[in-house]
């Protein structure tokens, strides 16, 4: 699970090397993944509504 979580946070920031990515499809779970990607989006989003709740005024 923990490759699974680099390898969608390279994947997210668009740096997944090749090596990587013959694994991810030879190895990988499709489960894992999605669910690795639909936390790596919350936790995205949550940080953008943090820094704009920081810099626009209340």
């Amino acid at each position: 699970m923990k490759n699974t979580f680099k390898s969608v946070a390279a994947a997210f920031f668009g740096v997944q090397n090749e090596s990587n990515r013959k694994r991810d499809f030879s190895e990988g779970r499709l489960s894992h993944f999605i669910i690795a990607g639909i936390i790596a989006v919350l936790i995205f989003i949550g940080c953008l509504v943090a820094v704009v709740s920081l810099v626009m005024p209340n």
